[in-house]
């Protein structure tokens, strides 16, 4: 499977233009069909209670009704995505905290209100930049989660058009109709 992923019917319709046909668009558009609930995504209690995550929440569904993909089947795929997002900024604050501290502590030692014994100003700054690794470190491990997610749901709408038929059906089987005499 190669190239861009297809747009899903709703969007192909909404731009006014085409190069399918109508009957292929039609067999999208079933296929897209069988593959959602009706049901629109609810927000968790958790997501709810995270200011960050809940903004995500809104952002990303807002986004997806856009496009008529705001379907409780990804429910449990988006609150995951937003709680992780809101981990992801908690953790990059964190970080950008011990940056300060360790700016600060770089500037208090070169106007010498650092009063610690040398050995005591490396330990803490090798300390601190421990933490920031391990930060790194921990938002990288959410990112990567943050990005299969991304792939494998309607977030880049491959996974969602992987399963939609992209030509129509053939009414008659072309061999049969070989065997029967006729023209396939």
């Amino acid at each position: 499977m190669g190239g861009r992923p297809s747009k899903p019917v709703a969007v192909i319709r909404k731009e006014g233009k085409s190069h399918r046909t109508k009957a292929e668009l039609n067999a999208r558009e079933k296929g897209e069909a069988a593959f959602a609930t009706g049901i629109p995504i609810k927000e968790k209690e958790e997501t709810k209670k995270n200011v960050v995550a809940h903004k995500e929440f809104l952002r990303v569904t807002k986004l997806l009704s856009k496009i008529e993909k705001c379907d409780a089947l990804y429910e449990n795929i988006i609150n995951r995505y937003c709680l992780l997002y809101a981990e992801c900024r908690d953790f990059e604050e964190k970080r950008e905290r011990f940056y300060r501290d360790l700016w600060e502590m770089e500037e208090g030692k070169e106007n010498g209100d650092f009063e610690d014994s040398p050995r005591t100003y490396y330990k803490l700054k090798n300390d601190i930049q421990k933490n920031i690794v391990n930060l790194d470190k921990q938002v990288q491990a959410k990112r990567k989660m943050m990005m299969a997610i991304e792939k494998e749901s309607i977030m880049t709408l491959a996974a969602a058009m992987r399963s939609v038929p992209k030509t129509p059906e053939n009414e008659t089987n072309p061999l049969l109709a070989i065997l029967e005499g006729g023209k396939s």
